[in-house]
């Protein structure tokens, strides 16, 4: 009797023990997970977890990315998960993205799972058009992205209509040409029959080469209003800060290198940035670890 007892009760302590925990989903730019994210943890705890988990060790350029009403943020590594203002409904969805673009992928990018991420995200943001591509260049990344998936070209594999189920080009490129899409397959495969003998991670590094060319490339852009109240962009890249009209992306109005900033100042609660010039400071990291919104820019 004694020992039912105590087993009872070791079992009953064991149990009160257990911390609590919640469902948490991670999507990736090619695979979904999900984790058991204990009650305490902080924002590092659970990306930790996830890097651990993708074998990434790069780990500087990625965050866990999620969505409030129809404004994205960052979550932050030293607050606790469900401190953020994201839904309680099970499982909390997070997007494990990068955060910050290398200025260089062949010489900054090391793993193949790094490389491979960033592909898939660059590749993304052309073809929903958050990154603008000329068409004769759209054709070449496209050519680069058919290498990567199918390996070398063979045509008595690669038959004609072989592409006709996957999304390689913006829409805007394919709408600027009276061209069918057999038109589009035969000028990409022209291309992709000269990658012959690449594989996977050097076609998707020359696609990377290329991206990073392009204006739109590794820029965040944030809707801010100066002093007067017009409506703005903040453009934030490896380069420093833009200002743009909303109604233009590619060039900007002003911009301010990182060796002309001195400091920055950020306040959530005022959603202000101030910032102050200099021309011998580098680049402050105050300003891409904060969130930015609806903010206020002095002009």
């Amino acid at each position: 009797m004694a020992g039912a007892i105590a087993s009872r009760m070791s079992f009953s302590s064991l149990k009160r023990k257990q911390p609590k925990t919640f469902t948490v989903r991670i999507v990736t730019m090619d695979a979904e997970m999900e984790f058991n994210c204990e009650m305490k943890w902080k924002g590092k705890d659970l990306f930790d977890l996830v890097c651990r988990t993708l074998g990434l060790r790069e780990t500087w350029f990625f965050g866990l990315q999620y969505t409030i009403k129809d404004t994205v943020a960052w979550l932050k590594m030293d607050k606790k998960v469900l401190d953020h203002d994201v839904s309680k409904e099970e499982p909390v969805t997070f997007h494990f993205l990068a955060k910050f673009y290398p200025e260089n992928a062949e010489e900054e990018l090391v793993q193949e799972i790094t490389q491979h991420l960033f592909f898939l995200q660059v590749k993304k943001q052309i073809l929903d058009e958050k990154i603008y591509c000329p068409p004769e260049a759209s054709v070449l990344l496209a050519s680069y992205a058919v290498q990567a998936k199918y390996g070398d070209y063979d045509p008595s594999v690669h038959k004609r209509g072989f592409l006709a189920q996957e999304e390689l080009l913006p829409k805007r490129v394919i709408n600027l040409y009276q061209m069918t899409p057999e038109m589009w397959e035969e000028r990409i495969t022209a291309w992709y029959a000269e990658h012959r003998g690449r594989a996977r991670d050097e076609a998707e590094m020359e696609y990377l080469k290329i991206a990073q060319d392009l204006e739109m490339y590794g820029v965040n852009y944030f809707a801010i209003r100066n002093k007067k109240g017009t409506e703005l962009l903040l453009g934030v890249d490896a380069l420093g800060l833009h200002i743009y009209d909303p109604e233009n992306r590619l060039t900007p109005k002003i911009s301010f290198p990182w060796n002309e900033i001195r400091n920055i100042s950020y306040s959530d609660k005022e959603s202000s940035i101030g910032i102050l010039f200099s021309s011998s400071i580098t680049k402050p990291p105050l300003l891409t670890n904060k969130r930015l919104g609806s903010s206020t820019c002095q002009d």
